[in-house]
């Protein structure tokens, strides 16, 4: 049996540092033994001037200094520790700058996280928090939210499966920095709040009626402060706030000042200033829901980093992330009108020549599902217009967000949308050249599997089903169930297989 061991998450925000330390034992189980947190004025630097001042920098440097040190005094090696940071140092100038001072000087290595693996660590963290306490958040319509310092992060979920995931440029420095440029006073700040939701949820609404919303989640140091001041526990990870009593406090604290706030509510300085602005956004969404409760996860992210360490390469999880992930983009298509039958064949039919040919393209698991976002997005530029689709697809995809997938892998992606049609990469062809060796080697693979998948539907009615893949010597043969004219579909082929004879080597017959 493995041995526990010691485990530390370091997360870099927008107003402090904060540091928990776990023990891992077998089983993906975990057990919180320490938590730590320094306030640094980090994104009140970064969302003002751009950048990290040298003041910031240095009393950071001294932070994860001292952390350094109570690492040591539980005896946790470096290679135990994950350091991560999130919205402000995502948008700084200086970033990299940053990063290399942490390492130079603390010998910690930085990972800045990208708001949609906010997202998924946030994911993660909710689903543990909940267990199974909370059955409707599977089968109702759902609204995950954290307001942050730089960034608020959204998931929507329809009866547990994932809608979209966002993270959207609205924090609470950010707030205050916008009703300071005004008046500064209560209504301003109302205002402003007001305006800045009503447009966010006119966007939500074309992925998901919010009016439909039936489990509203709030996660942060904010409302977990309300929780156990007006909630009931759910469970040991989670309180309930009931929808009336958390509007009433609200209403109660909207004309605080973080000085009332100090005083009143016992709340640290530090956590003061974005109290208010906070609470407020989690209102203003609120009321636009149907929720009749606040669900409120007693996690963050760190737990979420955690979870992800503790059960490392969980075969069901990452099922299930997989199918969250294809969810989300299947609305993102849906969103731009795409033509569900075609798409969805197109993507079955990938994942048929991507597991008979497993062999030839050597590909993984987590590659197999990029293949099949790739297929079901494929033709979502014919939104913007049908001459040159591809190109409009792969900006689309590019300029998008879906729930657990990278920017780079977003890139690779948009890439095999890009070439599933028409002249293979050029190398004129810059966003192509951008990639690493080893991503053009994907991309390739990937299209050419998807242009044979999608040449077998070139006439869009799904006539050719039951296809079965035989290898032979210097051919791919496909053998077709039923006695149907193949005319179309073998014109097609001759148009689009001729990529996949140049990356495999196999020329591709349809019989």
């Amino acid at each position: 049996m493995e041995a526990n061991r010691l485990v530390a998450v370091l997360e870099i925000g927008s107003t402090g540092i904060r540091l928990v330390i776990a023990e891992i034992g077998g089983g993906g189980q975990w057990q919180v033994l320490d938590r730590a947190g320094k306030p640094v004025a980090l994104g009140r630097d970064v969302f003002t001037s751009g950048q990290v001042s040298r003041e910031s920098l240095l009393e950071c440097l001294l932070v994860l200094r001292n952390f350094r040190e109570h690492l040591r005094g539980w005896g946790i090696e470096d290679d135990a520790v994950r350091v991560i940071a999130t919205s402000a140092l995502r948008v700084a100038r200086n970033r990299d700058v940053f990063v290399d001072r942490v390492r130079q000087e603390t010998g910690f290595l930085l990972t800045i996280v990208e708001g949609i693996e906010e997202n998924r660590l946030m994911y993660l963290a909710v689903r543990f928090a909940l267990k199974n306490n909370l059955s409707r958040f599977w089968r109702a319509n759902s609204m995950v939210i954290e307001v942050g310092g730089g960034s608020t992060e959204i998931m929507l979920l329809r009866r547990g499966k994932m809608v979209a995931a966002h993270s959207l440029r609205l924090g609470t420095i950010l707030i205050d920095q916008e009703v300071r440029r005004g008046m500064g006073s209560v209504r301003s700040r109302e205002r402003y709040l007001a305006e800045h939701i009503r447009n966010t949820a006119e966007f939500l609404n074309d992925e998901m009626d919010l009016s439909h919303v039936r489990t509203f989640v709030v996660a942060g140091s904010d409302i977990r402060f309300l929780a156990s001041r007006i909630g009931r526990e759910l469970n040991q990870d989670c309180w309930i706030i009931d929808r009336e009593t958390f509007l009433r406090f609200v209403e109660t604290i909207r004309a605080y000042s973080p000085e009332d706030c100090v005083e009143k509510l016992q709340i640290p300085y530090a956590d003061a200033e974005g109290f208010i602005p906070g609470n407020l956004v989690y209102r203003f969404f609120l009321e636009r829901t149907a929720a009749v409760q606040v669900v409120v996860p007693y996690v963050s992210i760190r737990e979420g980093l955690l979870i992800d360490i503790a059960l490392g390469v969980d075969s069901e999880l990452q099922e299930e992330f997989f199918s969250q992930i294809i969810a989300s983009a299947v609305n993102l298509a849906r969103k731009y009108h795409y033509d569900e039958a075609h798409h969805r064949y197109v993507a079955n039919q990938c994942m048929v020549l991507f597991d008979a040919l497993a062999l030839e393209h050597g590909m993984n698991r987590r590659e197999r599902m990029m293949l099949e976002v790739a297929a079901i997005l494929h033709d979502i530029g014919m939104f913007i217009r049908s001459s040159g689709h591809q190109k409009h697809g792969q900006y689309i995809v590019a300029n998008s967000e879906i729930f657990g997938l990278h920017l780079d892998e977003l890139n690779i992606i948009g890439n095999v949308i890009r070439y599933h049609r028409s002249e293979p990469p050029a190398p004129a062809d810059i966003d192509y050249i951008a990639l690493q060796r080893e991503e053009r080697i994907l991309v390739l693979k990937m299209a050419s599997i998807l242009r044979v998948a999608d040449a077998l539907d070139r006439s869009h009615t799904q006539r050719v089903r039951d296809i079965r893949v035989e290898r032979r010597s210097e051919t791919v043969v496909l053998h077709t169930g039923g006695n149907f004219d193949l005319s179309t579909e073998r014109i097609g082929l001759e148009e689009k297989a001729d990529m996949f004879q140049d990356v495999f080597g196999y020329k591709v017959i349809l019989i």
